[in-house]
């Protein structure tokens, strides 16, 4: 059984002296399971509110006059809501320890904590309904729990679940980009002249025989197919460097100076012989054996 924590609030020294002699011929711990644990002697409010918080009864003893009635008035509206419950308790006047009736002060607490007491019966049934109810919303309290722990339970298993499916999800995503990739790297059969005018479109279009002839020569044959106007590769890279390499052969070719024409040989003219002519010798000196010898030709 719980030992109900009374604190009792006095106006003076004086009364705290009144107060413990009236207490000392009570057994409250043995027959009301009671304990007196403070007798607080002030009238401030906030003095009293640090005292007083926490007490499950709290006796606020004034004396008996429209001062004390005033007073108590006062600490019971500040203090009502800081503890179990709070009762007034009337001090006799001229209560000074020579001459107080401890008695009936004694008196006065006994029927202070019979009061309280009853007081606090009348709140029984109402204590009866709230514990009802405190017990359904237990009750409802432990079903919710209960389910609260499925839920979880069951959260943690779609976490787990989904995380697996998360990691399929992102296998899977990489390898169709993969896919993606691979398949934007395979070109389909163009059209000669669309590849070369996206690379240089300024430039003519070379004719397909010399585009064959510089895959023959680079050893692309059966890498690169060209024929009937159109050009393809497995990797469209394949078929643009392709197009550079020719373009820049042309290009190379185009600048590079002419060699110079050869001389033409003419044929070797036919040289006719020269007729001798008689020599003619001046002032010669002509002979009669001469003559003869000259007729004698003819």
């Amino acid at each position: 059984m719980a030992i109900v924590d009374v604190r009792i609030l006095v106006e003076g020294a004086s009364d705290v002296e009144v107060v413990s002699k009236a207490l000392q011929g009570l057994a409250l711990g043995s027959e009301y399971n009671i304990t007196i644990s403070a007798i607080i002697p002030t009238t401030n409010v906030e003095i009293a509110k640090s005292a007083a918080a926490g007490a499950d009864l709290l006796i606020i003893a004034t004396d008996a006059d429209r001062v004390g009635r005033d007073l108590a008035e006062r600490l019971y509206s500040e203090l009502n809501e800081m503890v179990g419950h709070v009762e007034r308790m009337k001090l006799p006047l001229g209560h000074d320890l020579e001459h107080v009736d401890v008695e009936l002060v004694r008196k006065e607490l006994k029927n202070t904590l019979v009061r309280a007491g009853l007081k606090t019966l009348q709140l029984l049934p109402g204590y009866v309904e709230l514990r009802k109810q405190l017990l359904d919303v237990k009750g409802q309290y432990d079903l919710l729990a209960q389910e609260y722990e499925n839920l979880e339970k069951e959260h943690g298993e779609l976490q787990e679940k989904y995380e697996e499916l998360h990691a399929e999800y992102v296998r899977v995503r990489n390898e169709n980009e993969g896919l993606r990739e691979l398949l934007e790297k395979k070109s389909r059969p163009r059209r000669i002249d669309d590849a070369w005018k996206s690379l240089f479109p300024a430039e003519p279009v070379p004719d397909e025989g010399v585009i064959a002839l510089a895959v023959k020569k680079l050893g692309l044959a059966g890498k690169v197919i060209v024929g009937q106007g159109y050009i393809f590769a497995e990797e469209k890279e394949l078929v643009e460097e392709l197009l550079k390499t020719v373009y820049l052969s042309l290009s190379i070719k185009e600048e590079l100076p002419k060699p110079p024409k050869p001389p033409v040989e003419e044929p070797p003219k036919t040289l006719e012989p020269k007729r001798s002519e008689p020599e003619v010798v001046e002032n010669a000196e002509v002979k009669p054996e001469d003559i003869e010898g000259l007729l004698k030709g003819l």
